[in-house]
């Protein structure tokens, strides 16, 4: 494989982690909507909220974390090339 055929597949891979990355922010964002329209239905002084959207979201934080960990070592080999 030459060089310029592995600078196309990498690009190609930082893209497809940068599309994950904005799907992944859309689905916190429309996570934090649920969170409020729960809030603001109950609205009450301590609102019940399911224990599967504070994990939801430390999910998200966590992959968040783990494709900018990817997204930086696959551009500090690319620099490297």
């Amino acid at each position: 494989m030459s060089v310029e055929q592995l600078r196309h597949l990498l690009a190609g891979v930082l893209n497809a982690i940068t599309a994950a990355h904005a799907h992944s922010t859309k689905a916190k964002e429309l996570l934090d909507d649920y969170r409020r329209v729960i809030v603001e239905a109950q609205a009450q002084a301590r609102p019940w909220l399911p224990a599967e959207l504070a994990r939801a979201v430390a999910q998200i934080d966590a992959n968040h974390l783990r494709l900018d960990t990817v997204r930086n070592l696959l551009a500090e080999y690319e620099s490297r090339m």
